[in-house]
């Protein structure tokens, strides 16, 4: 069996993707069902490596282990300080025989790839600066939920394009074949090489993105690391926020996305996030379940 890991989500072919995310909802449905998922990971350990805090990523991979029957070991900050205390090749070496597969959330996305480099498990990447695949695998499966198809979908990203969940999103739409637009300020559109390879519309028009889309889609304006800036940000981005007005550029059925923690008032409007439009908790929910399936798939279980 070849090792598979998932560092981009360019990682996976199309197929693959809607491999996972039809596993995602059966995995979902045996669960709200039965109130319970089959033990399929039963013996199986999970290291969680964390760098940067979070709520979603670490409840949505510690439960689906648990679900699945598997233990999930956390790794924080304190404990590792990859790439100080240790160096990332000896971390991924240590750990892969130890474990049978590991997450982890970076600042630097070299460190997921050299953990991948180096590990004799699967690697899953579970944020970088540059991408954030498992994301967009649980946007997706919301997406193919409520539109039952991508076919003729058009979703677009309004706010910081220079940011990982437009860029894994840019790059899924590319091999799903999905219109994808984006709209920012100039100087925050996306990384030069990814928007080479997707050949996306971008703009610095909000209105012109969102017009027509399905799916709309915002994240926070200031990410972790960009602190320092956040009053300038605000600032910048002002006449980006997703309000009533701007999403009524969309179609009437379209939704709304954020991938949480959302600040209402910045970049989305609380009559938008809490609007009857705005499935952002029903996205939240399937990190859970497409991170089930998505563990299972690079298991070959």
């Amino acid at each position: 069996m070849k090792l598979r890991h998932l560092v981009s989500i360019t990682d996976l072919t199309a197929s693959e993707i809607h491999k996972i995310i039809k596993r995602a909802v059966l995995l979902k449905k045996e669960s709200k069902t039965n109130g319970r998922n089959k033990k399929i990971l039963d013996g199986k350990t999970l290291a969680m490596i964390f760098e940067k805090p979070s709520l979603r990523t670490r409840l949505s991979f510690e439960a689906g282990m648990t679900q699945l029957g598997g233990h999930a070991i956390y790794l924080g900050p304190s404990d590792i300080q990859m790439g100080t205390r240790e160096p990332v090749n000896d971390i991924a070496k240590v750990t892969s025989s130890m474990v049978d597969i590991i997450m982890a959330r970076t600042f630097a996305h070299d460190s997921v790839v050299k953990l991948a480099d180096n590990s004799t498990v699967p690697v899953i990447n579970a944020l970088t600066e540059l991408e954030h695949p498992c994301q967009i695998l649980a946007d997706l499966m919301t997406i193919y939920e409520i539109k039952k198809s991508f076919k003729n979908l058009i979703i677009s990203y309004v706010g910081d394009c220079e940011n990982n969940v437009t860029h894994s999103l840019a790059l899924a739409c590319k091999l799903l074949n999905i219109g994808f637009r984006c709209a920012s300020p100039r100087g925050f559109f996306m990384d030069k090489k990814i928007s080479k390879i997707v050949n996306a519309y971008e703009t610095t028009d909000p209105q012109a993105a969102v017009k027509n889309a399905d799916v709309v889609i915002t994240d926070t304006w200031v990410s972790m690391g960009d602190e320092k800036e956040k009053a300038k940000r605000l600032k910048i981005f002002d006449k980006y926020r997703v309000d009533q007005k701007l999403i009524g550029y969309a179609k009437k059925d379209a939704i709304f996305l954020h991938c949480l923690p959302a600040y209402r008032g910045n970049e989305v409007a609380a009559e938008v996030i809490d609007g009857s439009q705005s499935v952002v908790f029903q996205e939240a929910e399937n990190r859970l379940h497409a991170q089930k399936a998505l563990m299972l798939f690079l298991l070959n279980l």
